[in-house]
């Protein structure tokens, strides 16, 4: 596996020490009689990309892990807690969600499942529930999301406007998703506003313009849905760019529904991500393992969607940085549960467990560019899962089993 590329201007990646043999403090927390560690760390362990470690224990002061080894060895702390035999892995990093909105679409759903179409369209529907929405409305459903994922071992949110799409709502958008998470994306260019249907070009400009001095205030990132049905490649590297010139970083909605420009108009522009990658040429699979720009593919798509799955072995196969993510939306990937992507990137996109689950961790922390998440290693931050089974092996073994017995957030047991 690809291990992904280094965080670029990240206030939260950390330099602290690697080695697992640093100082502890007795006021410590030490999690000990942990059965299987999945460590993302290759020097810890087994050596494997996972950095397993089997019957291990991790040290935690404040909100980062101090101490990471066999169980045997654990320095002596005030605090121990005992796994009981359990897996421990990093908490899921889901590095792409839609969780600011209103109102659902299972109208929309059930019509899909009986041989309807999906068509990037439905997005509408959305957009006028959430506009009728007040503040509060939006922000108990990010919360409730949020916690759902949360209970499900998901400890980083990445999230998105795009269901306002005028200056007062999509900035309305990101100011509650601010309020919940540090990682906000601006996507302003989700499709054309419905009060642009007749002229396009005027709400590029918009985005490009007045939405985006709005917006940018409130977020790290910048997105556009490049697709047949939303924006072509001349305006998504439009909008991509003028985001850019405003500081924020760049990661693209590319080739869901067809083959398009969106991979290596990310690639080209240094993007943290392509998301989706469904069809892909080998010319889009060339360049990103040629790039640092993280492929995340979102199966709970393809299942709401009834659409053709990503060849995640292709593209690992071939050196690209794979994440994992949800997708979680209303319209087409109405699911917050990472475990459940894993179960299907393993039954029906090529992945092994191993792979899935380092993409759902290590991989969703590439595409965010963090280094102080995706990983329990000396110097991370002590977010981890605590399976209620003997290995990260079972999340796809036992699909749609509720595993996740206990989840740790910035060192405190939230869960």
């Amino acid at each position: 596996m690809n291990t992904g590329p280094a965080a670029r201007n990240n206030p939260a990646a950390t330099s602290a020490p690697t080695s697992a043999n640093s100082a502890v403090a007795t006021a410590a927390t030490a999690i000990v009689n942990i059965a299987s560690l999945v460590t993302n760390d290759p020097s810890l362990g087994d050596g494997s990309p996972l950095g397993l470690i089997q019957d291990a224990a991790v040290v935690i002061e404040g909100d980062r892990v101090v101490w990471v080894g066999e169980s045997s060895k654990a320095p002596a702390t005030d605090n121990r807690v005992d796994a009981g035999g359990r897996a421990v892995i990093p908490g899921f990093v889901d590095s792409h969600s839609h969780l600011v909105f209103a109102g659902d679409r299972t109208a929309e759903f059930n019509a899909r499942m009986s041989g309807q179409a999906y068509k990037a369209g439905g997005i509408r529907t959305t957009v006028a529930a959430t506009r009728a929405a007040s503040d509060a409305e939006l922000s108990a459903n990010v919360a409730r999301y949020m916690y759902e994922a949360l209970r499900q071992g998901t400890t980083t949110f990445e999230t998105k406007s795009g269901y306002g799409l005028t200056v007062e709502d999509e900035a309305r958008a990101l100011r509650i998703a601010a309020e919940h998470t540090d990682e906000v994306t601006y996507l302003g260019a989700h499709i054309v506003s419905p009060d642009y249907a007749d002229d396009p070009a005027a709400y590029v400009d918009l985005v490009t313009g007045e939405m985006l001095d709005a917006c940018a205030p409130y977020a790290r990132w910048v997105d556009v849905f490049c697709e047949k049905g939303a924006f072509d490649g001349d305006q998504a590297r439009a909008i991509l760019t003028a985001g850019q010139a405003k500081g924020l970083q760049a990661r693209v909605h590319a080739n869901q529904l067809s083959y398009g420009p969106g991979v290596r108009l990310a690639v080209e522009l240094d993007a943290a991500s392509a998301d989706h990658c469904t069809h892909l040429t080998d010319a889009d699979v060339d360049a990103l393992a040629n790039s640092s720009t993280v492929a995340t593919l979102l199966p709970g798509a393809e299942f709401s969607t009834r659409a053709q799955w990503p060849d995640a072995r292709r593209l690992l196969d071939a050196g690209v940085t794979v994440a994992l993510s949800t997708d979680c939306n209303p319209g087409s990937s109405f699911t917050s549960s990472v475990p459940f992507c894993i179960a299907l990137a393993v039954r029906d996109m090529g992945m092994t467990p191993d792979e899935a689950v380092w993409s759902a961790t290590a991989g969703g922390a590439a595409a965010l560019r963090r280094t102080d998440i995706g990983r329990i290693a000396v110097g991370a931050r002590a977010d981890l899962a605590v399976l209620d089974a003997p290995s990260h092996v079972h999340l796809a073994y036992r699909p749609g089993v509720p595993l996740v017995a206990e989840v740790w957030r910035r060192g405190l047991r939230t869960v």
